[in-house]
């Protein structure tokens, strides 16, 4: 037991008062469609979620961007459910309010309905995810609507899609306005209470913005999106392959190899550790 002036250790989700916290709704982040533009980052770590959550980012994406800035993979198709669910958990651990997206990667949703389904139900009980998100406009309509008959929020993600992006034009601007926006209603329709655009022409972007009654997220699709979205290790300046989108905020990188760089030294000339 702690001693009369020692204070009680309080979980992270737990307030003084004892409630839990409740997290961000999908419906709260829906209601922010044409207000002022809110910020998502991706995280897959609980340090890092904790970091953007006090800096009053209150959306975070576990994107399967993991497998190119953490896993090392040149793509995000190696990326697996086992992976997703154990980033997920984390960045659950690490956070208490903000709403967690988790992505689902390559081959958990594409085969049927119920795999669809069967794999974002996992992303909700053993990881604590708030929502999901997949990739795909039309084609992937009916896995939108299957989730979300289901009780659980759904992102689409339409424009480049890093998944399947080697089968056609790969990372390049899209701009086929027709295609854009019958992926865009169809992700709508089938329930999504928000979407991504990615790499899209901003001009179009815009106008699927004005149109959609859910909010846009946008990645290298221009300023009139609802929100953006921006991979962790690009704005800090941890991964050295960033989009041109891409704005670097912070070099830590750079300053993380200086300071190993100086540990190295230290130990070598036995600066480190002195004497105690």
């Amino acid at each position: 037991m702690p001693s009369a002036d020692q204070p009680t250790q309080m979980r992270p989700y737990e307030p003084a008062h004892g409630i839990a916290v409740r997290r961000v709704t999908a419906g709260a982040i829906k209601r922010r469609k044409g207000k002022t533009p809110f910020p998502l980052i991706t995280a897959y770590d609980a340090p890092f979620a904790a970091y953007a959550e006090e800096a009053g980012i209150d959306v975070i994406l576990v994107g399967d961007s993991l497998g190119n800035v953490v896993l090392g993979y040149d793509e995000t198709t190696p990326v697996t459910m086992e992976q997703m669910l154990h980033h997920s958990r984390a960045v659950v651990r690490g956070t208490t309010r903000a709403h967690v997206i988790a992505d689902m990667p390559f081959g958990s949703y594409q085969v049927s309905d119920e795999e669809a389904l069967r794999n974002a139900i996992r992303f909700i009980k053993e990881a604590g995810a708030t929502s999901v998100k997949l990739e795909g406009g039309v084609h992937e309509a009916a896995r939108i609507a299957a989730i979300t008959a289901a009780g659980i929020p759904v992102v689409g993600h339409i424009g480049v899609m890093p998944q399947t992006a080697g089968l056609g034009p790969g990372y390049k601007l899209r701009s086929n306005r027709a295609h854009l926006f019958t992926d865009a209603r169809a992700v709508a329709e089938a329930g999504a209470y928000a979407i991504v655009l990615e790499v899209v022409d901003a001009t179009i972007a815009a106008e699927i913005t004005q149109e959609l009654t859910i909010p846009t997220i946008g990645i290298g699709a221009g300023a009139a999106c609802d929100a953006q979205v921006l991979v962790l290790h690009d704005l800090l300046g941890l991964y050295p392959h960033s989009p041109p989108f891409a704005r670097r905020y912070a070099e830590l990188g750079r300053a993380a190899t200086d300071a190993l760089r100086t540990y190295a030294d230290d130990v070598r000339s036995g600066r480190f550790p002195q004497p105690s």
